[in-house]
């Protein structure tokens, strides 16, 4: 019924013909007087083809089955794989013993958290672009992706395949290791790492090449910004900020790798080439800082904008935290009790407020909070979000909240505590995922050179035109 004129076309096509059926020349010709033959020998042809297709469509309408029955039988897979997982890695660590166990699933977590705080990101900005794409804001434009970009749901067909991958690999870390298959465990998170990095700068058009590209030649845009800051540039980099202790604990993963110390017990001989003592911790945590610290110089060298200082000024309170922190495990422990340890909670506190009051007023800029609820269809979703007062509440609070906790992750003299570590890291995904809507909003609004007054001038202009046209008239 609601059929389009190109498909109605189509069915008329001598091109999309099923091969061996005989054209008809006209469809009023056969009715025609002296037309008996084609009458007895075309339409019988053309009526026993389309019996023959119609036959064929039905046939695979049967055989196929539908997409809803797919969906719930890849559902009902998924969660049987979750489960295996789940009763295989418990199996695992309850085989070992003890006073051994909380050393086991600190090193397990060592080499998969990164991992999985990485695809739960991917998972995290499908969602921005779902949302985005329901919204007013063309994302496409703001970030200058051309019309080959990924949407939403590929993100999340790679992050679907991310999270079976790593869970799987992880499992089998745990069953093998606990099995006495100390070897063979070692090899799981090797594969894992070479393969994510063969993946990444695989050169051949298969495995969204130009999306690929994108992204390795922003990161390389990011570690040397020798050229002018684009959006995506400091967007991604301020995103590498959150997730500064996932590249601690991969620069502590390739260590151990490279010293051919994966899967061994033997703590403190591992822990003294690549542990809590290690240089290359603060230095890799800060990294991520120092991108962005110089991509404000260098914004403040093209514009002369002094805020662009003041940004600068903010990632620089991130490098004493880091410091300070790591200065316990090369100092004596009163010197660090009562001098370091209180500069550290300092630089913290300020670090952590400078930052939430610049996300509030420069990242988000709070006058403009107009559109990135406002979907195109009014649906539950937006109408429960556009415009409500409680969702800015929730998001200045949160953020603050997150704000202060993120230093904590930051701090390589806290490091050992795994779980409240990870559980930490989630959270800081989660606040720069809701940080990810506004700050993109704020970026299309000045854009289009739009704030929330504007609607309400429009309004007026077209009040007035109304009341001049029934002045005129007579």
């Amino acid at each position: 019924m609601f059929e389009s004129p190109a498909a109605i076309a189509s069915s008329h096509s001598p091109h999309l013909r099923k091969p061996g059926g005989k054209p008809v020349l006209s469809d009023l010709g056969a009715a025609e007087p002296g037309n008996s033959v084609q009458e007895g020998y075309v339409f019988p042809l053309v009526l026993d083809d389309t019996k023959g297709t119609n036959s064929t469509m039905h046939t695979a309408a049967v055989i196929m089955p539908s997409p809803v029955f797919l969906w719930r039988f890849k559902v009902i897979l998924f969660f049987i794989w979750a489960f295996t997982c789940c009763k295989i890695g418990w199996d695992s660590v309850m085989r070992m013993s003890v006073d051994l166990r909380d050393l086991f699933l600190y090193e397990a977590f060592l080499y998969y958290n990164p991992l999985l705080l990485v695809t739960m990101m991917v998972w995290l900005w499908g969602v921005c672009l779902w949302v985005f794409s329901q919204s007013t804001i063309n994302y496409a434009k703001i970030f200058d992706l051309d019309q080959n970009h990924l949407s939403h749901r590929e993100i999340w067909k790679c992050s679907m395949w991310m999270t079976i991958i790593v869970p799987t690999s992880m499992t089998a870390y745990l069953y093998l290791y606990s099995h006495g298959e100390v070897s063979l465990a070692a090899s799981q998170p090797v594969i894992l790492y070479v393969a994510v990095a063969l993946v990444l700068v695989f050169p051949f058009d298969i495995f969204f090449l130009s999306s690929r590209y994108f992204l390795l030649r922003t990161l390389w845009r990011i570690a040397l910004p020798l050229q002018p800051i684009s959006f995506p540039d400091f967007f991604l980099a301020d995103i590498l900020t959150s997730m500064a202790k996932v590249f601690s604990d991969l620069e502590r993963s390739v260590c151990r790798m490279v010293h051919h110390q994966v899967a061994t017990i033997a703590w403190f001989e591992a822990d003294s080439v690549c542990g809590s003592h290690s240089v290359g911790i603060p230095l890799v945590l800060v990294i991520p800082y120092i991108w962005r610290l110089m991509q404000c110089l260098l914004q403040y060298k093209d514009t002369k904008d002094k805020t662009t200082l003041f940004n600068a000024l903010k990632y620089s309170t991130a490098v004493p935290v880091i410091f300070l922190s790591a200065l316990k495990y090369h100092v004596l422990p009163d010197r660090w009790t009562y001098v370091y340890r209180r500069l550290w909670l300092f630089s913290s506190v300020v670090n952590s407020l400078y930052s939430f009051y610049w996300d509030v007023t420069r990242d988000w800029d709070l006058s403009v909070f107009t559109r990135i609820f406002k979907f195109n269809k009014p649906s539950y979703c937006s109408s429960l979000l556009y415009g409500r007062q409680w969702v800015y509440l929730w998001v200045i609070g949160s953020n603050l909240i997150l704000r202060c906790t993120w230093t904590y992750k930051l701090s390589a003299h806290l490091r050992h505590n795994y779980l409240t570590v990870f559980m930490v890291n989630a959270l800081e995904m989660l606040r720069r995922f809701q940080w990810i809507f506004f700050r993109v909003e704020n970026e299309w609004n000045k854009m289009t050179k739009s704030s929330f007054p504007l609607p309400m001038i429009e309004v007026q202009r077209e009040d007035e035109k109304l009341l001049s046209s029934t002045t005129h008239n007579p």
